[in-house]
């Protein structure tokens, strides 16, 4: 796959030797790609259920994404979150460093069921961890699940399938 610098310079080094229609098509195209790239990035977000109240979350499935979270945000809208994806089922813990706004998390078992549901303050290194093992986490703004009476025990709907299970 062709990285953006990659395409920023070959797109640099052969303006010079392409008539201006070439040009004009090339960068526009390229424009079309690399507008795509950054909406595909922007697109990994889903709709889940819980207590029956919709909530449009962004997804973090993979290192980079789990290990960037919410750092350096400054607002998270209203009923909206993240969720974590684990690539296994197993004891997850999460801190709050460079994490600016204060969060709530729920630890969700493999089904969908909240295992438990933790407090968190902005830029501390305080640890927050699952009371058994989960699958995913959801964070949403803080006290958000003591709002909506959402408590451990209760089903999150509409939760990626899994890609393994232990």
């Amino acid at each position: 796959m062709i990285k953006r610098r990659e395409l920023s310079e070959l797109l640099y080094f052969s303006a010079f030797i392409m008539t201006p229609n070439i040009r004009i098509a090339l960068f526009s195209a390229a424009f079309v790609l690399l507008s795509s790239v950054q909406y595909a990035c922007a697109a990994d977000t889903l709709k889940l259920m819980v207590k029956g109240i919709t909530v449009p979350v962004e997804v973090a499935a993979d290192n980079a994404s789990r290990e960037k979270g919410l750092m350096f945000r400054k607002h998270l809208p209203e009923n909206s979150g993240m969720l974590f994806v684990m690539d296994r089922s197993d004891a997850v813990c999460m801190w709050m460093k460079n994490t600016l706004i204060p969060l709530s998390v729920a630890f969700i078992d493999k089904d969908g069921f909240i295992i438990n549901i933790e407090e968190m303050k902005p830029l501390t290194l305080d640890i927050h961890c699952s009371k058994a093992k989960a699958f995913y986490a959801l964070e949403m703004n803080e006290s958000w699940f003591e709002k909506n009476h959402v408590k451990p025990g209760d089903k999150i709907s509409r939760l990626p399938q899994l890609r393994q299970t232990n």
